[in-house]
């Protein structure tokens, strides 16, 4: 497995990631054993890069890693996050990027995963009220204590990242990004190269859409992601997978499964990108890293634009509650 660098300074990790939020359910119920399973297999890939979060299954994600990294130490780079609050009696969401509860939220998630230490700590989702530039007061105090190695951030503008970039180097930035999320590259990737910023795409492969077997929505759990994603409603989905079907055609005649055709063309976009696709099957991320060893030709980037031009997706991807949080801009 290549490896990239994250920022200017950050350690280098293998140039794909592995997305840990399935390991808490949402995409439907897994367990330990299988969780397990898919963290031997990125160790066996050359996978050395885990994200997480506090809010994942309220811990259970960070839970899960610990207990493995318990008999593994020192094998992962792991960046987890914080900042989104849940009210204890509604479950509603918000933001709280105070000191006080990035604090209290670092420390668990320290605990959790067994560590006094991680490699990158991200802030899930902005808390609009309060100036970015007092945020990353807080992020450098922990940073200075060596209870973090990096700075981050989610679903962030760039004009937000440019202001934090003004207080401390800011490590990496992560959005949603992929053949069917291409907003990014409205200033996003752009601002990332420029600042020195490593640029993290999560959900690359379009939540499960460019796996071989399209993801069927009857099938989705209760508390499946997917389930409220316009582009997983109807009329929306059937037309998307009508307008996937050239690529994966494409694919087949190519030799890789869409799935590595689809993370290797992410890997093209800059060498600053460190994609983390999210799955708890083996199978699902041996298909994934197999993108990290292809190289496509100017022949094969153009094909693929003209089979799936920015903007193709039907329906946006997220609803307006998930929306939340998330800076837009352009």
């Amino acid at each position: 497995m290549q490896k990239r660098q994250l920022g200017k300074d950050g350690p280098k990790v293998s140039a794909i990631g592995l997305g840990c939020w399935s390991f808490a359910g949402a995409y439907g119920p897994t367990d330990v054993q299988e969780s397990h399973a898919t963290l031997t297999k990125a160790l066996d890939l050359g996978i050395d890069f885990l994200d997480t979060a506090n809010v994942y299954g309220a811990g259970v994600s960070e839970q899960v890693i610990g207990a493995f990294i318990k008999d593994h130490p020192g094998r992962f780079k792991i960046a987890t996050k914080a900042g989104i609050r849940r009210h204890p009696e509604t479950n509603e969401r918000g933001f709280d990027n105070s000191p006080e509860h990035l604090r209290a939220a670092l420390e668990k998630s320290l605990k959790h995963l067994g560590l006094d230490h991680v490699e990158l700590y991200y802030i899930h989702r902005r808390e609009q009220a309060r100036p970015i530039e007092d945020v990353m007061e807080t992020l450098v105090r922990f940073k200075d204590e060596g209870k973090i190695g990096g700075i981050g951030f989610s679903e962030i503008a760039p004009h937000s990242l440019r202001r934090a970039c003004a207080v401390h180097p800011v490590m990496a930035v992560q959005s949603e990004y992929s053949l069917w999320s291409r907003f990014p590259e409205l200033g996003m990737i752009r601002a990332c190269k420029d600042l020195g910023v490593a640029f993290v795409p999560f959900s690359p492969l379009g939540r499960g859409v460019f796996a071989a077997k399209a993801p069927d929505p009857t099938t989705f759990a209760k508390g499946d992601f997917r389930k409220n994603s316009p582009r997983f409603l109807e009329p929306n989905f059937s037309a998307n997978m009508k307008a996937l079907e050239p690529f994966k055609v494409f694919a087949a005649a190519k030799g890789p499964t869409p799935a590595a055709l689809a993370m290797a063309w992410v890997l093209t976009r800059g060498d600053h990108l460190i994609p983390i696709p999210g799955t708890r099957s083996v199978a699902h991320l041996e298909d994934d890293a197999a993108g990290a060893a292809l190289t496509l030709t100017p022949e094969d980037l153009a094909e693929i634009d003209r089979l799936l031009p920015p903007g193709f997706a039907h329906g946006d991807r997220y609803s307006t509650k998930q929306w939340e949080g998330a800076e837009r801009y352009c």
